[in-house]
Order: structure tokens, then C-alpha cells, then sequence
């Protein structure tokens, strides 16, 4: 008597790129260009000017690591992404396609322009008159590969607190602290974390001062990214809201 091994269902690119072996191998170049560009521009150090939500990860880390932990916090990320990677791809025991990561570039890229426009007619609309705060009025006053930097790790990090982290925290609290079901936990912890994420960029010494349209645009903002991490998770999302900044910054001139 014989028997068959079933065969695998061929996975879609969406399906793929959403997996760790994927999503977190493709976030690591960005994460490891931030890091490259901060040190640069901080003259080698860990402190100096970067992105706030690094910023207040590496607060945390000193806090559990001591003095050494803001150096060390960066490789520490990126080896925790590259191990979840390595660990996905040897459970799938399929290689990695580099075509596919050309692809989730040119699928960022295309979102970060979509987004670019949709959020701002969404706010126009809410407020009726354009944004005029789109970016931090802070970062006008930077040197422009300071804010490309700070715009790179916006994406990494700041995906990483008010996604990865906040996001899943509320949904996981909405349902077992409320009980309540998958569509009033989900809106309530992307509703939620949006609001956060906005009012993040109004705290601390490179905070904003706190203005209608600019917050109202970085809600909407944080809704579609809290979406586009449900559906395309984190190594996307990351690289998107990246580009995201990037164009913003290159609008600006």
C-alpha cells in the first residue's frame, strides 16, 4: 500500500509577501539604512537627532539595558527581524524569490503616491481646505538628509510602536479585557491607534505645536496605515509609509 504526500497549495504574492520570510527580510535593508544614516549624521554616536518613536524605544532600552542599551538597540532589532525571518523560511522550506522583493518595492512606491493623494482629499474634505501642515514644521528647519533619515526611520519604527506593537496590544485587549468581536475590536484598536499616532508627532522637544489640519491629516494617515498593516503586514507597510515621508519631503522641495 502506498501513499501520496498531498501537494502544496501554491501560495499568491499576496500571500507570500506577507509572510515573515518575506515581510521582515524586506524591512531590514531600510532598518539598516536608518541606522547607516543616523550614525553617519550623528557622528557615529547613538544619541543626536532621530526618528521619535526610535527615540523613545531606545529610552526603554536603556531603562532594561543600562547605559550601552540605545547603541545596541538598533542591532537588536535587526537581528530579532532577521531571526523571525530565517525562522519562517525554514518552517516553509521554500527559498526566496528576489523577483518578489522588486515587486513589494514597486508596490510600496505606488501606495506611498496613492496615499500621498487620498489622504489629503480625505482631509481636505474633513476640514475643507488642504493641509498645510502635511509634514513636521520642525523638519522644515532641518537639513534636508537629516529629515530623509528621520523619514526612514518613520517607517520602520514608527510602524513598529503604533502597528506592530500599540495596534495589535488594543485588539488583543479589546477582545479579551471586552470580549468584544472581531469588527468592534478591530475599529476601536485602529481608530485608537491612529489618534495616538497623531498626537505623538505634538510631544516632546521636536514636537509640533498642535494644529487642526495637521492632526486631523496624520489621523487619517495612521487609518490607512493601521489598514494596510492588516491586510499587507509590516514589511509593506514600512517601506510605504517611508516613501510616504520621502515624497512628502520631496514635494516640499
Amino acid at each position: 500500500m502506498t501513499s501520496s504526500v498531498p501537494p502544496v497549495p501554491r501560495q499568491s504574492y499576496w500571500e507570500l509577501t506577507r509572510s515573515p520570510r518575506y515581510s521582515l527580510s524586506f524591512a531590514l535593508p531600510l532598518l539598516i539604512l536608518y541606522e547607516v544614516l543616523a550614525l553617519a549624521l550623528n557622528q557615529g554616536t547613538g544619541s543626536g537627532i532621530r526618528n521619535g518613536a526610535d527615540v523613545l524605544l531606545r529610552s526603554v532600552a536603556a531603562t532594561v539595558l543600562g547605559d550601552r542599551g540605545p547603541v545596541l538597540f538598533g542591532g537588536l532589532v535587526a537581528l530579532v527581524l532577521l531571526v523571525l525571518a530565517i525562522r519562517d523560511r525554514r518552517r516553509s522550506g521554500a527559498g526566496l524569490r528576489p523577483r518578489l522583493f522588486v515587486l513589494m518595492l514597486m508596490e510600496s512606491a505606488l501606495l506611498a503616491v496613492a496615499f500621498g493623494i487620498v489622504v489629503g482629499l480625505i482631509t481636505a474634505q474633513l476640514l475643507n481646505a488642504l493641509p498645510t501642515m502635511a509634514m513636521s514644521q520642525t523638519s522644515a528647519q532641518m537639513d534636508w538628509p537629516v529629515v530623509f533619515m528621520v523619514s526612514l526611520g518613520a517607517g520602520v519604527y514608527e510602524e513598529l510602536v503604533f502597528r506592530v506593537i500599540l495596534v495589535s496590544g488594543l485588539l488583543l485587549a479589546a477582545r479579551t479585557l471586552f470580549g468584544w468581536g472581531t469588527v468592534a475590536a478591530s475599529t476601536f484598536a485602529v481608530v485608537t491607534g491612529a489618534l495616538v499616532f497623531s498626537a505623538f508627532h505634538y510631544i516632546g522637544p521636536y514636537g509640533d505645536s498642535l494644529e487642526a489640519p495637521s492632526f486631523v491629516f496624520r489621523t487619517v494617515a495612521g487609518l490607512a496605515f493601521s489598514g494596510l498593516y492588516v491586510t499587507r503586514g509590516f514589511g509593506v507597510t514600512a517601506w510605504t509609509h517611508a516613501l510616504y515621508d520621502v515624497f512628502l519631503l520631496a514635494a516640499r522641495g
